[in-house]
């Protein structure tokens, strides 16, 4: 379907509800972020109001400018919280959590990238929060194989990485540090250091992409181990960020997700208003997996 009018099938629901209001309180009285608003998730009202978040954690202004995301970008000039790996995990028991998703902005402007702040916050989440399955969805650290061991000490049950759109598209889409093969190098080496770990990724489509194109990811990703996958439409956040090429139809996402499955991806969640952090992958992977003790 063309740009020109969005259609019923990509329009979320307002944010309501208790549960909703509960996580905005703790939101703001531990001074912690979510990627759910920094870019303006269409799901936020239905993943609230469920008690499912995924914490943005390291501040919220990014040292890289992709130009489909809506998070600002700045310099955070090495300033990080302290206190925030302690505040997550509170948040996380005071709302009874039992899957969390941690992600961040990109801190190129750190020695470590923020790794050892991210392997800080699992480790906090999995001491105060003991059963909660964490996933830790992780930017590429420049492609530093030391800095993604660190994280993968930690201990999460799911690391995530996206490699967002297709490679053909990845130079228009992306910051130019971030790369499509260093992507999947991330997921490889994920698997290399503990097999263990499930590894998980997601594309936005509707940017223009080939559908020859978008198969081929699917093998490449499936090339490197990778375990989980979504897919979901892209959703211009702003007038900035790039204009959507197509609104790919439900009966589309639903073709996708049947090849994905049959190339063997444990779990695919596809559809219009997935993200990421869907709620009804973590539902279905927290069945899957037992908390690392």
């Amino acid at each position: 379907m063309s740009s020109s009018s969005k259609p019923d099938w990509v329009r979320a629901k307002a944010p309501l509800g208790p549960t909703y209001a509960r996580l905005k309180e703790l939101m703001q009285q531990y001074s912690l972020h979510t990627v759910c608003e920094e870019a303006h998730c269409p799901n936020v009202g239905e993943c609230w109001g469920g008690g499912t978040a995924t914490f943005m954690i390291m501040g919220e202004l990014c040292t890289r400018a992709c130009r489909f995301c809506n998070v600002k970008s700045g310099k955070p000039s090495g300033v990080l919280d302290a206190e925030e790996p302690a505040n997550v995990a509170r948040a996380v028991k005071d709302l009874g959590l039992k899957y969390v998703v941690l992600t961040s902005v990109d801190r190129d402007d750190l020695p470590d990238g923020g790794a050892s702040h991210f392997a800080k916050t699992i480790t906090s989440v999995r001491t105060l929060a003991q059963g909660t399955s964490v996933e830790a969805l992780i930017p590429d650290f420049g492609g530093s194989l030391a800095e993604l061991q660190t994280v993968v000490e930690a201990g999460p049950d799911v690391i995530g990485h996206n490699l967002e759109t297709t490679e053909a598209l990845t130079p228009k889409v992306r910051d130019p540090r971030a790369s499509y093969h260093q992507s999947l190098q991330v997921l490889e080496r994920v698997k290399q250091l503990n097999r263990r770990v499930f590894t998980k990724s997601s594309l936005m489509l509707g940017l223009g992409e080939r559908e020859e194109d978008v198969l081929q990811t699917f093998r490449d990703l499936r090339a490197v181990g990778t375990d989980f996958l979504t897919l979901g439409q892209y959703l211009r956040p702003s007038p900035r960020n790039l204009p959507v090429v197509e609104y790919v139809t439900p009966e589309r996402f639903s073709h996708y997700q049947i090849v994905a499955e049959e190339m063997g991806f444990l779990y695919v969640a596809s559809g219009p208003l997935v993200r990421s952090s869907y709620r009804a992958g973590e539902y279905f992977m927290r069945k899957m997996i037992k908390p690392i003790p």
